[in-house]
């Protein structure tokens, strides 16, 4: 709707209440010193009312509008059209007084001039409110948001020994100002873009100019216009539809709720997304590798760092494989395990009801009841209720001649390596259970035909430019300094390939 403000108050206020039904949408009257009547329209709960009593309506109520002849002179003499005072141009320089008078009383630091019917409304659902003066046609759009919002305090997925401990919130411009505090250059761009027909979603593209690729920026900026859909809660959804392979199991884009590592991650050449609503900010491009770092990785030893990484490397490896390499130790009776273990497990086994591979299946699918039931239980419940499904069931499942002690080893063992590396759960469970259906009905044939199919997708997959297995593959030695591997600062000199950076160089030594 393109319909513009016309002098009449009251006529505009109507309009802007029939585009805004809405109970919650308030409209606040009163008028000048003068007399002249003025209306505010804003959106409840979401504004700062005692400021636009203070800012707004006082100083107005105390602003004579009544424009003399001295005043329509000096707008004349200042105009840019360098027309001079006369009766047939007195009327327009009345309008340019009024509106100068106006914008002079108003302290509001956000303040601008809008005119169409269609942009008040979404400045009003935006949280913004709507100044309209009668016999005035253009409106001033302030901006007193009030939105209610948490205080930045420490992630609760990315928890850090060493480093910094602020997290994102759910408010966009909060996390704007947190990314700002941290990279102090002019370099550092805020491109803003609205996302999802209903809920108008303000999303934030952010970049360092000069050092982003400019193509994979404009590959991720055009995807991001495409999408269509009617709301945008999370930034999960914008990471599900920018994702270059819908369907894929495995992560395509960044996540993290740590300014410190967004802004290393923009300083690298990447591209930034922040989510109003959301406390998980997106990077693009994202590699398989990402996953296996921590901030803290860059605040130790780069040896100690090299260790870790290597650690949960090998961690993730024994929580895909090692259930399905018990399964098929068990059923195709593989010398895979040394004598005195096969005899003790042979000895566990014995007599059970279930075959092995179908004891792993409920094994599994135990931990994985527990491990929902204890996220979603209240907190003073939920300590309980994994001491009563890890204690009591196991050890009477057991005693019961039910399952087997091995087959609990077996799948804990699991369980734990699987969340050293807390971004790769989700992946990481459907794959277990993947390994684990192929181990019962294969063996090891199909164990190791899964792992080349596996390996074979993950080279071919590629997002914005940059190779999910890269710098393995393809090749990169240069690369491997920031991998599984951790070489210091010193050695760091240039940013990663893969990211095809306009700034190469990122560390000079001197």
């Amino acid at each position: 709707m393109n319909t513009k403000i016309t002098k009449n108050l009251q006529n505009n206020v109507t309009l802007l209440k029939e585009l805004l039904p809405a109970e919650d949408v308030l409209t606040y009257f009163f008028h000048t010193k003068d007399g002249t009547a003025c209306a505010i329209v804003y959106a409840d709960g979401i504004v700062n009312k005692q400021l636009l009593g203070e800012l707004v309506a006082r100083p107005l109520n105390r602003l004579s509008l009544s424009v003399t002849k001295e005043e329509v002179c000096e707008i004349a003499k200042n105009d840019d059209s360098r027309y001079e005072f006369n009766k047939n141009d007195g009327g327009r320089y009345d309008l340019k007084v009024l509106e100068h008078k106006i914008k002079t009383a108003l302290l509001f630091p956000e303040l601008k001039e809008e005119s169409a019917f269609n942009t008040l409304v979404k400045e009003v659902l935006d949280g913004n409110s709507v100044l309209m003066v009668d016999g005035l046609t253009t409106a001033w759009v302030i901006g007193a948001k009030a939105l209610p919002t948490r205080t930045v305090t420490e992630p609760p997925t990315d928890v850090a020994i060493k480093g910094p401990r602020e997290g994102f919130i759910e408010d966009v411009k909060t996390n704007m100002s947190l990314v700002r505090k941290r990279l102090k250059t002019p370099n550092l761009r805020f491109e803003l873009q609205k996302v999802g027909k209903q809920s108008d979603t303000n999303v934030a593209i952010c970049y360092l100019d000069g050092v982003c690729n400019a193509e994979n920026k404009k590959k991720i900026l055009s995807k991001l216009k495409k999408i269509d859909i009617d709301c945008i809660v999370d930034s999960s959804y914008l990471a599900t539809l920018l994702a270059p392979r819908t369907h894929s199991i495995f992560k395509q884009v960044g996540t993290t709720e740590k300014p410190d590592i967004f802004c290393a991650k923009l300083a690298e050449g990447r591209v930034g997304l922040l989510v109003d609503g959301s406390p998980i900010a997106l990077t693009l491009p994202f590699i398989l590798t990402e996953d296996l770092q921590t901030s803290e990785d860059y605040f130790i030893s780069p040896f100690m760092a090299t260790i870790f990484r290597t650690m949960r490397f090998f961690a993730l490896v024994v929580a895909l494989l090692l259930p399905a390499f018990y399964v098929t130790a068990q059923l195709f009776k593989l010398q895979l395990l040394p004598l005195g273990l096969t005899l003790t497990i042979a000895g566990s086994v014995q007599g059970l009801p279930l075959s092995p591979s179908m004891e792993i299946f409920v094994v599994v699918l135990l931990l994985e009841i527990l491990k929902e039931a204890s996220t979603r239980m209240p907190k003073y419940v939920g300590m309980s209720l994994s001491v009563v499904g890890a204690l009591v069931l196991g050890e009477t499942a057991v005693n019961a001649g039910i399952l087997s002690t091995p087959a609990i080893i077996v799948v804990a063992i699991s369980g734990i390596c699987l969340y050293t590396v807390p971004n790769f759960v989700e992946t990481g469970s459907i794959l277990r259970w993947v390994f684990l259906l192929v181990a019962g009905s294969e063996g090891g044939f199909g164990i190791v035909i899964l792992s080349t199919f596996l390996l074979y997708y993950l080279v071919s997959a590629d997002g914005f430019g940059a190779p999910l297995l890269s710098p393995f593959s393809p090749l990169c030695m240069d690369d491997l300094k920031d991998s599984t591997l951790k070489y210091g600062f010193s050695g760091l000199e240039n940013r990663p390939i893969f990211l095809s950076s306009n700034n190469k160089t990122r560390f000079r030594r001197k």
